[in-house]
């Protein structure tokens, strides 16, 4: 008997051996508000996420202080870029690359320059920025991200920040106090609706010491709402209403300017 309780003394031992010490830090964040409204005069918004590192009487602070990396997603599309050639004075489509489940919008915020903060193979690792982050492509029957010079690449991440929809911002997280920071997060006019994820992940002397998260909604109101669930849930009758639409339209506009 005192030997099976022995071993089972040893059995928790070990167990207790065996799990990790708490994190000496930990972030705590929240945003100004979680939910976006896009209404017919929408024209962008800026949400603050703010926060605070905590960390444990036993941690001595860090010599270089605290570096902080925000990436906000939006919720996955699949897109495809076309490259068009001039043939015979017309410009046709002469090849295509499908983008699959890649972020609808993409923003990295730092405090500082991303390779300031960490070497470039955990920036790599931890898909820190816009280059570093996985855009799988369709490429015959494989999915699979590509090298980083590759123009269809380029292309996809040049027309999306014409639109402001990836975004990178150096020296976006500000650091009030040595524990105490804050960050701006951009809202384009065209920004998709969905579910929206913040990943948080802190940095001290070039090592990952924390991470937390954070998400809010974009969503539609109003008549834009209505006329977006109109066009799902009733297809067939959106689509004969926006027919009659427009040849009402026409019929109007042809009663206006015509001619007697």
């Amino acid at each position: 008997m005192r030997a099976a309780r022995l071993a089972l003394a040893g059995v928790v031992l070990a167990a207790l051996g065996a799990t990790p010490a708490a994190a000496a830090e930990k972030l705590v964040s929240s945003l100004s508000r979680h939910t976006v409204k896009i209404t017919p005069s929408f024209t962008g918004a800026e949400l603050v996420l703010f926060g605070i590192v905590e960390r444990d009487a036993e941690t001595p602070p860090h010599r270089g202080g605290y570096d902080i990396v925000a990436t906000v997603k939006g919720p996955p599309e699949t897109l495809v870029v076309r490259r068009k050639e001039r043939v015979v004075g017309i410009w046709v489509n002469a090849d295509s690359r499908t983008f699959v489940q890649v972020p609808s919008y993409l923003a990295t915020l730092s405090s500082r320059p991303i390779e300031a903060i960490v070497p470039l193979d955990v920036a790599r690792r931890l898909q820190l920025g816009l280059r570093r982050t996985l855009l799988p492509q369709q490429i015959g029957p494989d999915t699979a991200d590509v090298v980083r010079d590759d123009p269809f690449r380029a292309a996809f991440l040049r027309l999306k920040d014409a639109r402001k929809l990836y975004v990178e911002e150096k020296g976006a997280v500000t650091f009030l106090s040595s524990i105490l920071y804050s960050a701006t997060i951009p809202i384009p006019a065209g920004a998709p609706t969905g579910t929206y994820t913040v990943d948080l992940k802190l940095f001290a002397d070039g090592a990952l010491v924390a991470s937390g998260n954070e998400a809010f909604d974009i969503s539609k109101e109003g008549f834009e709402q209505f006329v977006a669930e109109s066009a799902v849930d009733h297809g067939l009758l959106y689509g004969l209403a926006s027919a009659a639409m427009a040849l009402l339209t026409g019929w109007l506009a042809a009663v206006m300017f015509r001619r007697d």
